[in-house]
């Protein structure tokens, strides 16, 4: 008798995880999850969107600061009650003693329905922020997957996240120019 079924490949399997993971962000504006896999293809670590232990979450307090000061997607992180899901898998993974040098880091992002008043569209996959990338280089993880829902997949190695990292800082010193420039006129 054979009875044919499929199942997810790895990849797959993996970005289905970190999809469940999201699941229990507290951000109002996005749903993120993140898992680490170790060099053998084995989950030693997750992490979510969420306030720091112990602390009231933006789910509980019903209010975003970033909403509330009208920041865009993608600028001043610093001012986000939420430690990042690639963050916390990262310190989860310490906070266990696992090792995830040369592991994969897979990411899902979800934008929460009307989350984004100014009607904000995301039709492109960003990857981690400039905050995550740093933390992702330095932890040694090898490569990153990262799905937008509804958007696509993106896949970044160890020197994708350093290019990227790199322009970020060129795109900076050319807007200082152009202040500064602007001003000299």
């Amino acid at each position: 008798m054979s009875h044919k079924r499929s199942r997810p490949n790895k990849h797959e399997h993996f970005m289905n995880r970190a999809r469940v993971v999201a699941e229990r962000s507290t951000c109002l504006r996005r749903k993120v999850g993140a898992i680490i896999i170790d060099k053998e293809g084995v989950q030693i670590s997750d992490g979510y969107s969420g306030a720091p232990r112990g602390m009231a979450h933006c789910l509980q307090t019903g209010k975003c600061l970033r909403t509330q000061l009208s920041i865009p997607s993608g600028q001043r992180y610093e001012l986000c009650r939420s430690v990042h899901a690639e963050q916390n898998a990262i310190i989860n993974a310490a906070r266990t003693g696992a090792r995830i040098v040369d592991g994969e880091m897979y990411i899902s992002s979800e934008k929460v329905r009307d989350a984004y008043s100014n009607g904000e569209k995301n039709n492109e996959i960003y990857g981690p922020c400039i905050i995550c990338r740093k933390e992702i280089i330095n932890a040694g993880l090898k490569k990153v997957y990262m799905r937008e829902e509804g958007v696509g997949e993106k896949e970044y190695s160890l020197e994708d996240l350093k290019e990227l990292l790199i322009q970020e800082e060129t795109d900076w010193r050319e807007k200082l120019e152009e202040v500064a420039d602007s001003k000299r006129s």
